[in-house]
Order: C-alpha cells, then sequence, then structure tokens
C-alpha cells in the first residue's frame, strides 16, 4: 500500500480519521432546517497531513495510484483544482496555509453510494487543519468548514447532515440533530441487543450530490417554502402543504414535512423503550415518499426494498441524496445472509454489509 512517505518523501505530521455515515431517517430535511437521524459506519477516510514550505499543495490518494494533484496554494479556487482533490482543496483554502500542505488520503467509503464518502474526506482534512492550526475551533465551525468545501468550492448543495455525522456521531448510537438551531443528542441504537441487524446494500449505481437533480430538489423545496411564505419547509403544516396549486412543489413539500415527523417518530421509538423492530414501517414509508413525492429512487433501489420485504424484512428506504446509490434494511439478525443474497441481481453484484454504529472523526496517530 502506498504511504506518504513514498509520494512525499517525509513523515506525516498526523493522520486522522473521519467515517461515512448510514441515515436512519431524514432525507433532504438538512437544507429545510428540519431534523436527521444519521449514524457513522465503520468505513472511514483516512488523511495523512503535513505542512510544507514551499508554497505548494500537494494532493494524493491511495485509490489513485501515481497520480498527484500538485498547485500553488496561491491558484487554489473554486472549481480548481477539480474533480476528487477539490473536496480536499475547497478545506485547505479556508484556513492560512501560506507555506502549502500534502495530503495523502485513502478510504473504504463506497464512492457514490450514498455513504458521504466526500464529507469523510473533507472532514478528515477539515479535523487535522483545526487540530495543527486552529486548536480553538469549535466543532460546529468545523462542520461549516467541510459543509463550505462541498457548496462552494465543489459545487454540490448540500445541508450539514453528513458533515455533522462524520463528526459528531458516537459509537452504539445514532445522532438526532436539529439542523436550525443544531441542538443534538445521542439516541442509543443497539439492534444487535433486539436480534436486529441494519443492512446496506450498495447497488453500484453511482450518485452525484454535484449533479443536477439534488441542486433542483433543494430549489424546488426553497420554491415551495416561498409559496408558503414560511422561512424554509421545517415551518409548512401538512394542510398548509397540501392547498399548494403546483403538483411537484406540494409533493416536494409533502415530504419534507412528512419525513420529519417520521425521524420523530423513530426518535420516539427508540428511546420509549419498546420493540425496535417498530421502527421498520416508518423506514418503509420513507421510501415511498421519496419515490412518489421526491422522485429520487431509481428501479434498482426500489426493487431492493421490495424484495427485502418480501424476504422478510421489517422495512427498508433508499438512502442518501438519491439518483442511486444504496438502500437499508432493518432485517432480524439471522436472515442478514438470506435477504443479503434474495437482493442480488442476476450475477450478484451488489456490496452488502451491516452498519454498525461507529465513532466519529477522531486523530489515529
Amino acid at each position: 500500500m502506498t504511504g506518504f512517505a513514498d509520494v512525499f518523501d517525509t513523515a506525516p505530521e498526523g493522520v486522522w480519521l473521519a467515517p461515512g455515515r448510514a441515515n436512519v431517517i431524514g432525507e433532504h430535511t438538512d437544507y429545510n432546517d428540519g431534523f436527521v437521524l444519521p449514524m457513522a459506519l465503520p468505513h472511514r477516510v483516512l488523511a495523512s497531513v503535513a505542512r510544507r514550505t514551499d508554497g505548494l499543495l500537494r494532493i494524493a490518494s491511495v485509490q489513485q495510484p501515481g497520480s498527484v494533484v500538485e498547485l500553488p496554494m496561491s491558484e487554489v479556487r473554486a472549481g480548481h483544482p477539480a474533480g476528487w482533490a477539490g473536496y480536499v482543496a475547497g478545506v485547505a483554502e479556508q484556513f492560512d496555509l501560506p507555506g502549502g500542505l500534502s495530503v495523502l488520503v485513502d478510504g473504504d467509503v463506497p464512492a457514490g453510494a450514498g455513504l458521504s464518502s466526500s464529507a469523510a474526506v473533507t472532514c478528515s482534512v477539515a479535523l487535522a487543519l483545526r487540530d495543527l492550526l486552529r486548536p480553538d475551533l469549535p466543532v460546529d465551525a468545523l462542520v461549516d468548514v467541510a459543509r463550505r468545501a462541498e457548496n462552494d468550492f465543489v459545487g454540490a448543495p448540500t445541508g450539514i447532515l453528513d458533515q455533522s455525522a462524520s463528526l459528531l456521531c458516537e459509537a452504539g448510537h445514532a445522532l438526532f440533530l436539529d439542523t436550525r438551531d443544531r441542538s443534538r443528542r445521542q439516541v442509543p441504537l443497539d439492534l444487535a441487543a433486539a436480534g436486529l441487524a441494519m443492512l446496506v446494500v450498495d447497488t453500484g449505481h453511482a450518485h452525484s450530490h454535484a449533479d443536477g437533480g439534488y441542486g433542483d430538489r433543494r430549489r424546488e423545496c426553497e420554491a415551495a417554502a416561498a409559496a408558503l411564505g414560511v422561512p424554509a419547509l421545517r415551518d409548512a403544516t401538512p394542510d398548509a402543504v397540501e392547498g399548494l396549486a403546483d403538483d411537484v412543489l406540494r409533493r416536494r413539500a409533502r415530504h419534507i414535512v412528512t419525513e420529519n415527523a417520521r425521524v420523530l417518530e423513530v426518535v420516539g421509538l427508540l428511546t420509549g423503550g419498546g420493540d425496535p423492530r417498530a421502527v421498520g414501517p416508518v423506514l418503509t414509508a420513507g421510501h415511498v415518499s421519496l419515490r412518489d413525492d421526491f422522485e429520487i429512487s431509481t428501479p434498482e433501489l426500489d426493487a431492493v426494498v421490495g424484495t427485502a420485504l418480501a424476504h422478510g424484512a421489517h422495512g427498508a428506504r433508499m438512502v442518501g441524496g438519491g439518483f442511486g446509490g444504496s438502500a437499508v434494511v432493518l432485517v432480524d439478525a439471522a436472515d442478514v445472509d438470506r435477504v443479503a443474497a434474495a437482493v442480488q441481481p442476476a450475477g450478484g453484484s451488489y456490496r452488502t454489509f451491516v452498519a454498525v454504529p461507529s465513532p466519529g472523526a477522531h486523530r489515529v496517530a
């Protein structure tokens, strides 16, 4: 495996880790000032980092062997460099780095799977630069650094869900976050104790937040909020939404209003001492809403959900920004292998794994 010294002829000042995430419930609610409930995954990105003295930004990836992106820090600007290196550069340009920076990233979060591989990159680098340069920077500000790298540098109009999950989640818990005031609490998520598992099914049909569909949905939500005369769809009522004349805006707003209610329902079920299997139908209702009202599912994701339910899953839904990616399936632990085999297409090309609520970003070396 390529090491930092192999690429940059020196040792890193440290190594920082940030995880991907699976969202239990709460899709597209974050940029509507709503509620989300993600958990961090054991899949992660490692960023090995060292400051330079020659004014250069040099970025390499173990997953891109032999390819080093290099440019003067003075030339770093939105969209330059483009591609995967832009996520690193978008963080670096927000810190005072006149001497430059070397970064090697290495990760196993599946790209394009709706599991926040991009946030794992930005958060690992942001945490590294916070520790090296701005140890006084609070974690909420670090979330904003990572989000701005995606929004303003790469051009992906995300909310704060992915970055918050990567930086704030704790092992054994899901993060219940109010994205308006950023109040949060950790919700215990010990599915194994109830004989359950959250199966992730990566269809391999990649999606990108920087593509047009995600931005279209955000603009439609903003238009719906304006038509309703509210600051954000977080403030809309079901009755007001049903009164919207525009059918598209009505359905987009309906998803956000009902999805916020589903987040609150799942949090209540997980903290109320009942059987967590009751979460399953709420997940499935979320998929129906994402498929019909928000229109961001795909035939592959619909087939995974339908097949999983037909083979005894308690609930299932697509996860992430949509237009591809992954589904999550709540299933009895004893049935994981059977359901994972059932959802495979001919040829068995889907990647499956059990999501284990894992720690958020931290320094590892």
